[in-house]
């Protein structure tokens, strides 16, 4: 199942409800996603990692505008005379993208870049019937490994466990853990282990915990 067609029911309490589709940049590796509007984004983050199927593994930064959002804690940003990043905990979405339409841009791993496009498809009204703040409405290819190198990398990881004839393929299968399906995407786990986060905040541990549950770790 690649997409539910029709709209869950889904609480909101008095938030409206944003439908983001997130893009990971120059792959066709998308989720269909629906939150509270009044989630901070550090909670997207922990959102995003478990509908995406990252690990939490490397620093992140959320682009909006002018702009730049990260844990602070982790991530003081304000490299070569730039202005230090602001605290994604003190950044609501609602407020930060308030219409329809609006983009903006989630990066993880610096190194391997991968960089989410992030566009609010639909702000819609509330919907008390069922409780929770996360889920996620469609989507299509799993995620890349972890450290793989990016977009270059993944290519080329892609290309090598394609061919068994590859001097390589015994040894990216045993770094892959045994094998790797790029078409893999189960909504039915991803909204699984979303019911499991926190509101408002959910800490790393907690995340860490919700991570290596999702992956049989």
């Amino acid at each position: 199942m690649s997409e539910i067609k029709t709209r869950r029911s889904f609480s909101g309490k008095s938030a409206k409800l944003y439908q983001l589709k997130i893009t990971l940049s120059g792959l066709s590796i998308w989720r269909r996603l629906l939150v509270r509007g009044d989630m901070n984004l550090g909670l997207l983050h922990t959102v995003i990692q478990v509908a995406m199927g990252w690990t939490n593994s490397h620093l992140h930064a959320f682009s909006i505008g002018n702009e730049t959002y990260s844990d602070i804690d982790l991530n003081e940003g304000g490299f070569f005379g730039e202005p230090p990043d602001l605290d994604e905990r003190k950044a609501i979405l609602m407020k930060i993208v308030p219409r329809e339409k609006a983009k903006f841009i989630y990066e993880y791993d610096f190194g391997d870049s991968w960089r989410h496009s992030i566009t609010v498809e639909k702000i819609l009204e509330p919907d008390a019937e069922h409780k929770g703040f996360a889920e996620c409405l469609g989507g299509k290819g799993a995620c890349p490994p972890e450290d793989c190198g990016g977009i270059g990398g993944y290519a080329y990881l892609l290309d090598v466990i394609k061919n068994p004839k590859h001097k390589e393929y015994e040894s990216m299968m045993q770094w892959l853990g045994g094998g790797f399906d790029p078409d893999e995407f189960d909504i039915e786990k991803i909204n699984k282990h979303l019911k499991k986060l926190k509101w408002p905040h959910t800490t790393v541990n907690q995340l860490a915990r919700i991570l290596m549950a999702r992956d049989g770790v």
